[in-house]
């Protein structure tokens, strides 16, 4: 979590000890951040000394920085796939981590067309504890009064695997939600959601989507904040209430739960909360069914102070959206979602260079390195980060995006092999008409709810009379989609949080107008590539006002939930 530089100066003071305890931590951590980036890595390299993977390179028990930095590489997921992999088949082993690993943390990139496994320990949930209960204390600071209402949260489990070896694969959010860490947590009046357990628990979407939209509206009045871990999750909330507010409705009118609420425990938590209530019912009629939905967030919950949603890198593109629906409500962004917990380096230029996390430079981009206590040395994560400025002598980022990523609408992650792969597989669909692709490029549309790929494709049709159909085009939107990582797949088929994939098809010589364009704004035409992705406006509009016919995934895309071998 990057802390905010006023705190040095807070605009209200802390609203009981525990915040004062809470905001004094982050003071000393940050003031002494160096030490304490040392001090973490020596307790994890003194614990760990005897394990399997750092055995090679001959530490002799030292614990030092430089020592450390001088002996062990710099690492990806390929590089340290066979020892996971290894733990993951049952061995037990000090391979990685004198602490037995508890589970894996499945990671939203993927490798080889699956989440990645990060390996954790017991203890860490204590540490990742320890991150949760510092964002309301600092939230506190500029928006006073928390504790006199609820939190309109949508969280959500998703599936989890176990591996060969028996242990457990889930995603990080999921791994926390099911602990009894949240589970049994203590009350905080600043951290009382109107969502029960049960309804966050539920693995089935619609029920749990449906329960926790029901009891937020039930409760409209003591809704201080409203958020998701994502934008996109909180706006796909705002679909599902546009496209179910008529069985809502019912259901506060009549004290009945919809019959599409099966599982046990939702019903049991929800029969305590829903009593007929005929004005309230009459009240969300009354706004639901306006065709304008501005604004209808503070319509319907009118206490909202703030959005707490993940809003840099990929999510950004959903800002403007958020603002339409919150009638522009102030974003928090407060947490940083990574899987594992260390100590951090950060890398930058090429070859990469090492940078400590207290030597940054404001202004500038480095890729995050991180040592773990579970076992990851050196590790690079692929999350580039921008230097905004320093708290005492932490830095603060901001996330700017994945490494290499070139399509995100939700937790999803695609770069540009995956689609240059996905696109030659769909392209043979179009060999019996003698037709190929000549270029192509993609677009993430978050302008639909939920957002989708849009790949613009421009065609070499060889015989006119004999041109590809418009049922082949719609397979070729499939085709794409089969040929997706297994988190895109998730997001189709299981979370919903993904729309049917698009193939735009655009008149012959669109891709040369664009490079045209880029030209005329000062791009070299020795050096010009037809770019994989766009984002910039005037380009999408261009390639936009070229097509000439659109077509879409016809059908979901295989699923089901990943078998680790």
């Amino acid at each position: 979590m990057a802390v905010d530089s006023t705190l040095s100066s807070p605009l209200s003071p802390p609203a009981c000890e525990k915040d004062a305890k809470a905001l004094h931590f982050i003071e000393e951590t940050t003031r002494h951040a160096d030490m304490v980036q040392e001090k973490v890595l020596a307790e994890i390299l003194s614990r760990n000394a005897e394990v399997e993977y750092l055995k090679p390179f001959k530490l002799g028990g030292a614990t030092g920085r430089e020592t450390f930095k001088s002996k062990i590489p710099v690492i990806t997921y390929e590089d340290l796939q066979p020892e996971i992999q290894r733990i993951a088949n049952g061995d037990r082993s000090a391979i990685l981590s004198a602490h037995p690993i508890s589970e894996f943390l499945t990671s939203s990139g993927t490798s080889a067309g699956e989440r990645k496994l990060m390996p954790t320990i017991q203890e860490e949930l204590d540490r990742r504890q320890l991150l949760y209960s510092l964002l309301m204390p600092v939230m506190n600071l500029y928006v006073p009064g928390l504790d006199k209402g609820k939190g309109l949260y949508f969280l959500f489990v998703k599936s989890e695997t176990k591996t060969p070896g028996g242990l457990l694969a889930r995603p990080v959010l999921t791994s926390y939600y099911k602990s009894e860490h949240f589970k049994t947590r203590p009350y905080d009046p600043y951290m009382v959601y109107t969502s029960p357990n049960e309804t966050i628990l539920c693995a089935d979407s619609f029920q749990s989507m449906y329960s926790q939209m029901l009891c937020g509206l039930i409760e409209r009045q003591q809704v201080l904040r409203l958020g998701a871990v994502f934008a996109s999750g909180l706006l796909r909330a705002i679909r599902f209430l546009q496209l179910h507010w008529q069985t809502l409705v019912n259901d506060i009118e009549t004290g009945t739960l919809n019959q599409r609420i099966v599982d046990p425990s939702v019903r049991d938590c929800i029969s305590k909360v829903l009593k007929p209530d005929q004005k309230l019912a009459e009240f969300i009629r009354n706004e639901c069914s306006k065709e304008n939905w501005e604004g209808i967030i503070t319509r319907i919950w009118p206490n909202t102070k703030y959005l707490d949603v993940i809003v840099t890198g990929a999510m950004a593109q959903y800002i403007p959206t958020l603002d339409y629906y919150s009638g522009g409500l102030p974003l928090a962004c407060t947490i940083f979602c990574h899987t594992s917990l260390g100590s951090a380096g950060l890398t930058r230029d090429s070859p990469p260079k090492l940078v400590d996390l207290v030597d940054v430079e404001v202004g500038k981009e480095y890729e995050l390195v991180i040592t773990t206590y579970a076992g990851l040395y050196r590790y690079r994560v692929g999350d580039i980060l921008r230097v905004t400025g320093f708290h005492n002598s932490a830095p603060q980022f901001h996330f700017v995006r994945r490494k290499n990523v070139l399509l995100s609408i939700d937790s999803d992650k695609t770069d540009e092999a995956e689609l240059q792969a996905a696109v030659q597989n769909a392209s043979q669909l179009l060999c019996e008409f003698n037709t190929s692709v000549v270029e192509y490029t993609s677009y993430a549309d978050t302008k639909t709810i939920p957002g989708h790929y849009v790949i613009y494709w421009e065609l070499l049709v060889k015989d006119s009379a004999d041109s590809p159909t418009k049922e082949v085009l719609n397979q070729c939107c499939l085709a794409m989609e089969e040929s997706l990582n297994s988190v895109y797949r998730q997001g189709r088929v299981a979370d919903n949080s993904i729309g049917p994939l698009e193939i735009r098809v655009v008149r012959n010589g669109t891709f040369e107008e664009l490079m045209d364009y880029a030209i005329s704004r000062g791009a070299s035409i020795n050096q010009y590539k037809v770019p994989r992705c766009v984002n910039f406006t005037p380009i999408v509009e261009l390639l936009d006002s070229r097509v000439v016919s659109a077509h879409f995934s016809p059908a979901l895309p295989h699923w089901t939930p990943e078998r680790r071998r």
